[in-house]
């Protein structure tokens, strides 16, 4: 779903496209399956509009934009990065996120009843 930036002077002809109007948000958008192309003028500036196709992380699908982290590395397997992988430590070990994990890491083992293992 993408949500348009229709003039109320322009409904009817978004409307006669297939747009439809979601009451919740007052916004026209484009249900999921439609074509695109012929709303491209609404599209400039609409939230969702930039959401990039195969772009890695989650869809926030209120906003229908790709969401990622400050750190977010793609891997180039599916593991879960919080544990130790042998694959995936020298690719994560030159970024950011290496330090974002072993600054959460140090705060979890401060924590009363915790070890820093």
């Amino acid at each position: 779903m993408v949500f348009l930036t229709v003039p109320y002077a322009e409904k009817d002809a978004a409307k006669a496209l297939g747009a439809r109007w979601n009451p919740t948000r007052k916004r026209w958008y484009v249900p999921d399956g439609v074509v695109k192309e012929p709303f491209a003028k609404w599209l400039d500036g609409a939230p969702g509009a930039d959401a990039v196709p195969g772009k890695p992380g989650r869809v926030d699908s209120y906003q229908g934009k790709t969401v990622v982290g400050l750190h977010y590395v793609e891997l180039e397997h599916d593991c879960n990065p919080m544990q130790a992988c042998p694959r995936c430590a020298e690719q994560l070990a030159s970024t950011p996120w290496a330090q974002a994990q072993a600054n959460l890491r140090s705060l979890v083992g401060a924590m009363p009843g915790t070890s820093n293992k």
